[in-house]
C-alpha cells in the first residue's frame, strides 16, 4: 500500500528530485548529512537510507560524461584557435575537477532515488538444484 507522500515523491521528476536531494519516499527530509555523505535515516519519515548502495557509480558516470564533454570542448578550442598546450592544462584540468565535484551530490542523489523507485537491491542467485556428477 502506497501513501500519499510516497506517490508525491514518485511523481517528482528525477532531475528536480536529485537537485533538491530530498528523501525518495516522503520528499521532505534531506538525503545528505554533509556535502556528499548520506544521512543514515530520513528525519521526516524514518526511511533507512543506509540500505541503499550507490557505490562509485555516480563518480564513474560523471567522469565519463564530463570527460567526454571537456574532450570535445578542448578539441574544438584546439581546432578553432590553436592555443599553446599550457592553456589547455590551465583551462581544462580545473574545469573538469570542479564540474565533477559540483555534480557529484546531484548524481549520488539521482542514483539513490532510482534505486528506491525501482526497488533495486543486491543481486541474489536462486538456489540451483544440485545434480550428481555422472562421470564414472
Amino acid at each position: 500500500m502506497t501513501t500519499s507522500a510516497d506517490q508525491t515523491a514518485r511523481a517528482t521528476p528525477l532531475v528536480r528530485a536529485a537537485l533538491a536531494a530530498r528523501c525518495p519516499r516522503c520528499d521532505v527530509g534531506p538525503l545528505f548529512d554533509g556535502w556528499v555523505r548520506f544521512a543514515p535515516r530520513c528525519r521526516a519519515c524514518g526511511l533507512d537510507i543506509n540500505q541503499f548502495n550507490v557505490g562509485d557509480g555516480p563518480a564513474a558516470f560523471l567522469i565519463l560524461i564530463v570527460g567526454g564533454l571537456v574532450t570535445a570542448l578542448a578539441l574544438f578550442l584546439q581546432l578553432a584557435a590553436s592555443p599553446p598546450f599550457w592553456v589547455h592544462i590551465l583551462l581544462w584540468v580545473p574545469l573538469t575537477t570542479v564540474l565533477v565535484v559540483l555534480c557529484l551530490r546531484a548524481s549520488k542523489a539521482a542514483l539513490l532515488i532510482l534505486e528506491y523507485r525501482n526497488q533495486a537491491r543486491e543481486g541474489r542467485l536462486a538456489a540451483q538444484p544440485t545434480v550428481p556428477d555422472e562421470t564414472t
